[in-house]
């Protein structure tokens, strides 16, 4: 008897539950429909604007168009051939790493230490991060046209150089024909690292502070400390940073159009200014397509592994 009571109320509670989770799927599925009303409108601009365009520079990149009258016809991989057995592109590629190196390097160094400094609550520091950050906030032209001021052989720094003594060392910076590309770096970290400083800055106040109590009861100094613990709690923050820089050094060409131009014998010509130059310039527009082409697929090695590890911290 008391069996056939239990398996009762068995079945009545079976059946009682899909009644039960109908209104709550039925508010789930109004949320999505709000959701995806709402998200809409910025996903068709998304793929109007940005991939549509995308595929139509491939597309571009592909057809005989090197003329200010429009020519569609299919040519195929001829354009990148032409492209990749350019000298000047060989030239930008060097240019490329180059930048990279220098400019990579000067933003998450300098960067890292500055938040190190100011994660020690040092008197002042709500003016010291304004100070340090504010570079950020000016547009790449204007920190062109002042730094290309400061790297005039016989102005800005060469005169503070011969002022202090240092008359011997006066270098063209931007304007030499080999390491003209290394002094670009220099102003465009000094614009940028401000805002990797406040990445790290964000990430160093992340970090609980009984971690850092207990390396130190462990014996571990502050050298140890940032070693085996900060730093590889920062990591997230430093794959960010690369991909940003690495982004940024792609796609430069303000700074340098500012700056120097190609510079002599394309000392400080990148990829973004030659493809302005071949498709406003010369009007060769599937060519200038196949470099901005290029620079995208060079994009997708850094923003798929970003995108990839973004996607498995949501999932964790």
């Amino acid at each position: 008897m008391a069996t056939t009571n239990t398996v009762s109320v068995q079945e009545r509670s079976s059946a009682v539950a899909p009644k039960a989770t109908q209104p709550r799927r039925r508010r789930i599925s109004r949320d999505m429909l709000i959701a995806i009303l709402v998200l809409s409108p910025s996903i068709i601009a998304v793929a109007l604007f940005i991939y549509s365009f995308i595929g139509w520079t491939f597309y571009i990149s592909l057809v005989r168009w090197n003329s200010q009258v429009p020519d569609y016809t299919f040519v195929g991989l001829r354009n990148w051939e032409r492209l990749f057995g350019d000298s000047r592109f060989h030239i930008d590629l060097r240019n490329l790493l180059y930048y990279a190196a220098g400019f990579m390097t000067q933003c998450i160094v300098v960067g890292f230490i500055l938040a190190s400094l100011l994660d020690q609550r040092i008197k002042g520091e709500a003016l010291f991060r304004t100070i340090f950050i504010f570079p950020f906030a000016v547009s790449g032209i204007v920190t062109g046209v002042a730094w290309r001021w400061l790297m005039q052989p016989t102005t800005g720094i060469n005169l503070l150089f011969d002022k202090i003594g240092l008359d011997w060392f006066q270098p063209t910076w931007n304007s030499h024909p080999e390491y003209g590309m290394w002094a670009v770096t220099i102003a465009a970290a000094w614009q940028f690292t401000g805002y990797v400083m406040a990445l790290y800055l964000a990430g160093l106040r992340g970090i609980p502070y009984e971690l850092r109590e207990a390396a130190a009861i462990d014996g571990a100094g502050a050298f140890a400390t940032y070693r085996y613990v900060i730093i590889p709690l920062l990591m997230p923050v430093t794959f960010t940073a690369i991909v940003l820089t690495g982004m940024n050094s792609i796609r430069v060409f303000d700074l340098v159009s500012a700056m120097s131009g190609s510079g002599p014998a394309f000392a400080t010509d990148t990829l973004a200014f030659f493809m302005f130059q071949s498709t406003f310039g010369a009007y060769r527009y599937s060519l200038g397509a196949a470099i901005g082409a290029f620079m995208i697929l060079l994009s997708a090695f850094l923003i798929i592994p970003y995108l990839r590890s973004m996607r498995g911290e949501v999932e964790q």
